[in-house]
């Protein structure tokens, strides 16, 4: 029986040939394609550095775990042993759990469940998730995907109170970004077969880059509606880089002056 830290012990295999550039790459362009996290992190921290200064650990902490995901994705499609596809999923649930620990607005909580009670129920259902990923490993992709659904809902909501046409172009944006990338996720999941037959199976790497792409705007969203939620004192306002003016930017959010208080 293989170890499970063995080459190709994993439960999945994508589409992309195995070591066909490199003889200790298994899937050479879906490990590459994982610099997009390593860029995502350092740019999400630096651009919103006005958020960082008031409220630094949340950005901090989702930030860091980014990194984590690429490094355990890249160590994943590197060696698509069965550690590495735990570790690559299991980042990804714990990035998200400390996400809605963090930012999940007040005003969502169920009824019963006040600040503490809500980071216990986070807490035990993050634990109880990681557990059943080890029951079935090749479910666990499926089911982090759908927790996109919720977040995409928890956008419209927040979208409806929101006169901001920045931010509503944020969202749209983000939106296009997650339908390109989910898209390209499917697409080599389940028409391998196609792909293999034009030689082009490369839509998992383009998963990673695109994922990334939708974070970018995603993190500055979250981080629009927590100032609005939780600091009353400071007013977001949306801009982007490097220029309004140019075809392709990337938002950030910044803090405008506190209100005098009376």
């Amino acid at each position: 029986m293989p170890s499970i830290f063995s080459y190709q012990s994993a439960e999945v295999d994508w589409c992309e040939s195995n070591f066909v550039r490199s003889a200790v790459i298994a899937e050479y362009y879906n490990t590459i394609s994982n610099v997009s996290f390593f860029v995502l992190s350092p740019a999400l921290l630096y651009l919103n550095r006005d958020y960082c200064q008031k409220k630094a650990v949340p950005l901090y902490f989702v930030s860091g775990l980014l990194l984590v995901v690429g490094a355990f994705s890249t160590y994943f499609h590197m060696t698509l042993s069965y550690v590495g596809q735990l570790l690559d999923e299991l980042s990804i649930l714990w990035t998200l759990a400390v996400a809605y620990s963090f930012w999940y607005p007040q005003a969502y909580f169920p009824k019963p469940l006040g600040g503490r009670h809500f980071l216990w129920l986070t807490g035990i259902t993050t634990v109880i998730s990681t557990l059943m990923s080890f029951v079935k490993p090749t479910l666990n992709a499926y089911a982090l995907n759908c927790i996109a659904f919720h977040l995409l809902y928890m956008t419209w909501r927040e979208l409806k109170k929101c006169n901001d046409k920045r931010v509503h172009r944020m969202a749209a944006v983000m939106v296009m970004w997650w339908a390109l990338a989910i898209t390209s996720w499917i697409s080599d999941r389940w028409l391998c077969w196609l792909w293999q037959a034009i030689n082009f199976p490369y839509f998992h790497s383009f998963w990673h880059v695109l994922i990334a792409l939708s974070l970018l705007y995603c993190c500055p969203l979250v981080i629009y509606f927590d100032v609005t939620y939780e600091m009353p004192s400071f007013k977001p306002k949306l801009e982007y880089w490097p220029s309004d003016s140019w075809p392709v930017v990337v938002p950030y959010v910044t803090l405008e002056e506190p209100h005098k208080q009376c």
